[in-house]
């Protein structure tokens, strides 16, 4: 069993419903690959957030956006002309090439020969990541897929000047045909927030196996897989967990059931008495949900301790075979 102190918030949300108001928000989404990011990209996540008196930790604001949307998203990415090719910028300049692995997952390479170790955002359905090229330029990177045409954006840090007008970031595209198969949790913040999921398998408990986050014996039965994505390294980085359980995949009918989905935060040192935000996406069979989250840490003296949002993400529900 892990070893902490964790402050439930079991039916929080619904506390916040009645308590401060809980608001359905649809976001528009952005043409996938037109270089902008969409309603869900564009709600910045504060990078230094300010000192907050401490208050009552039911002070949750939640927004919804609407799944329709997804199919959307995903009709304009597939009009772009990139497919899965590597897109050819100038010599300063970016490209990116991305092949579609088994399991819903992208192996997307990057090349910018002339900003080794150069800090880089990964944009790709909404999601921002940080990651950091190597000291030759290049990165090599696997991703979960959330959309059934995967459309990925690459910013650079620099910014275009006349001495170096070369583009400066890169497109890509690829067709994921094994989306649907692939039920998703992610979520994903700024900075040192110490946001991580917990999945619990079909009755697992804390701890045991079953029990899935990025703490978990890498060798444990699990039905499931957690990935991180993003460079902790950097300074007041976008990082990401995303959560992956695949169906039909010839699996036992005893693997059905309940995955039960919980959303934690560490108070600790850096985040404690100050306000935190986080963005949930949960993707089931192709569609898309999103939800964003704005909480007021404890005060200092509850550091050590875990807030657990049980309701932030509905639990992923797996029908018999």
């Amino acid at each position: 069993m892990l070893n902490k102190r964790i402050l439930l918030i079991s039916a929080a949300t619904a506390a916040c419903a009645l308590g401060i108001g809980f608001f359905m928000q649809p976001s528009t989404v952005a043409p996938a690959g037109s270089g902008g990011d969409s309603d869900l990209a564009g709600q910045q996540l504060p990078q230094e957030p300010a000192l907050a008196k401490p208050i009552s930790i039911e002070k949750i604001t939640l927004t919804s956006a609407n799944p329709d949307l997804a199919d959307a998203d995903e009709t304009t990415a597939s009009e772009q002309p990139t497919g899965g090719r590597q897109l050819r910028v100038a010599a300063c300049g970016v490209t990116a090439g991305a092949t579609a692995l088994p399991g819903a997952l992208v192996a997307l390479k990057i090349a910018a020969p002339c900003r080794g170790n150069e800090r880089i955002t990964l944009h790709h359905q909404g999601m921002m990541v940080t990651e950091t090229l190597g000291p030759d330029g290049l990165l090599d990177l696997v991703i979960p897929a959330l959309s059934r045409t995967a459309t990925f954006i690459i910013e650079p840090a620099s910014l275009a000047t006349d001495a170096d007008p070369a583009p400066l970031g890169a497109v890509v595209q690829v067709a994921v045909p094994d989306m649907a198969e692939v039920d998703r949790v992610m979520v994903q913040w700024s900075g040192n927030s110490g946001f991580e999921i917990h999945a619990r398998e079909f009755g697992a408990q804390y701890g045991e196996n079953g029990h899935v986050w990025h703490g978990a014996d890498p060798n444990q039965a699990s039905a499931g897989k957690m990935v991180q994505l993003g460079d902790a390294a950097q300074l007041v980085p976008r990082l990401a967990e995303i959560y992956s359980f695949q169906r039909d995949t010839g699996a036992p009918a005893a693997q059905a059931g309940v995955i039960e989905i919980s959303i934690e935060a560490e108070i600790t040192e850096i985040n404690c008495g100050r306000e935190i935000a986080a963005q949930s996406l949960r993707v089931v069979a192709g569609r898309v949900q999103t939800r964003d989250l704005v909480l007021n840490m404890p005060d200092c003296t509850a550091t050590g301790d875990f807030l657990v949002l049980n309701n932030l993400v509905e639990n992923l529900k797996i029908a018999a075979r």
